[in-house]
């Protein structure tokens, strides 16, 4: 079960993760050359409504940051700096690597 973890989000914000405005219209999905399916407007859900990094760790790490999703993207979602700071809370404070 998935719980809401309102601390998560205040963190994440502040770490300038921005991805309340996206209204899953599945623009970012359409245009994804890797054909990846929601990624990633499931990965930004789940990772605000509080699963934690490590259980979308694959998703992050597919996306090729090309920003095509981004580009388009009509709520001006960062998606990319999005998950590059999904990336370093994995990478930084998950797997402990830097």
């Amino acid at each position: 079960m998935l719980k809401v973890d309102p601390e998560r989000r205040k963190r994440l914000h502040h770490l300038g993760f921005e991805a309340e405005v996206c209204f899953h219209c599945g623009t970012c999905s359409v245009l994804c050359p890797l054909g990846l399916g929601e990624l990633p407007r499931r990965v930004f859900r789940h990772v605000l409504l509080g699963r934690p990094p490590e259980e979308v760790a694959r998703e992050v790490f597919s996306c090729l940051l090309c920003g095509l999703c981004e580009e388009f993207c009509p709520q001006r979602v960062p998606i990319t700096r999005n998950m590059r700071i999904l990336r370093r809370i994995l990478v930084e404070h998950v797997w402990k690597l830097a």
